[in-house]
């Protein structure tokens, strides 16, 4: 299994950017997808879900309206389609498949002006 993370960087305030995150050694389409953040100090957070055949999605309240989950599973690719970005949603982004036990790297994100 492995869970390759990227698309972070430094944004200002307000700002957009897009993660994502390719999956290998499984069958990607089988299987939901989640993205996680932690922030320095803090527990690992969930963000956003995206179940198989991308029929439904879920967020956290404190993204909700301004991230967008979405998934190419002829990619083998999630993504987090991430605007309106505030200082508080620097952290390290990781992405996971539900009931597979391997976290990738992840890939930081940090938004300031």
């Amino acid at each position: 299994v492995q869970l390759v993370e990227s698309g972070g960087g430094l944004v200002q305030p307000g700002g957009s950017l897009r993660l994502s995150c390719t999956a290998s050694g499984f069958p990607f389409s089988r299987y939901v997808m989640r993205w996680y953040r932690q922030a320095p100090g803090k527990e690992r957070e969930l963000v956003a879900t995206i179940t198989n055949a991308a029929a439904l999605t879920n967020y956290a309240d404190s993204v909700k309206g301004r991230f967008t989950i979405s998934r190419d599973d002829a990619k083998n690719t999630v993504y987090l389609q991430m605007d309106s970005l505030k200082p508080e949603d620097t952290a390290v982004y990781y992405c996971k498949a539900v009931l597979i036990n391997y976290w990738g790297q992840g890939t930081q994100v940090t938004v300031s002006s």
